[in-house]
């Protein structure tokens, strides 16, 4: 019997500061190769996406900086927590994304990482850096959103 179709998502780690610091062109959902203690950390939530980057070398995708907090119970398996991760896509993605960080400007960045099928997950984006007043901008608009909420819901 066929499992109904869920596309249901456990959020394990979100790297806010991304859509602050880039304008986000592309996203891809990408799995990660981990080891045994670094799958028990993560679904524990103990990782963390501040200041995480992929590159791409040799036609392979890789994380960089990406925290994975060493799990307690395993010390001896434990591994490097900033240690360089692969990424899993398609080898077709992977032409796109030698492509895309080519161009100058643009960078991988990791916006979240999930739980998904019992799988972890990561969304990664291809990004070009804002500039001072665009991120300004951004904030005035947000500020601006809020403002004409919370006179919305007054009434």
């Amino acid at each position: 019997m066929a499992k109904p179709a869920d596309d249901s998502r456990k959020i394990l780690a979100r790297n806010r500061k991304a859509l602050h610091e880039y304008h986000v062109e592309d996203t891809w959902e990408a799995g990660i190769v981990l080891l045994g203690p670094e799958v028990k950390s993560a679904r524990d939530g103990r990782l963390n996406l501040a200041g995480a980057f992929a590159t791409v070398d040799g036609g392979e995708v890789w994380l960089h900086d990406m925290h994975i907090s060493p799990y307690d119970p395993a010390s001896q398996f434990n591994a490097d927590p900033l240690r360089r991760r692969k990424l899993l896509l398609n080898r077709r993605e992977i032409r796109r994304l030698i492509g895309a960080t080519q161009q100058k400007g643009y960078t991988l960045v990791p916006l979240d990482v999930y739980l998904r099928d019992g799988r972890i997950k990561l969304t990664l984006a291809l990004g070009r850096g804002k500039k001072l007043y665009d991120k300004r901008e951004t904030l005035k608009r947000k500020a601006a959103e809020r403002d004409i909420e919370r006179a919305v819901k007054v009434r």
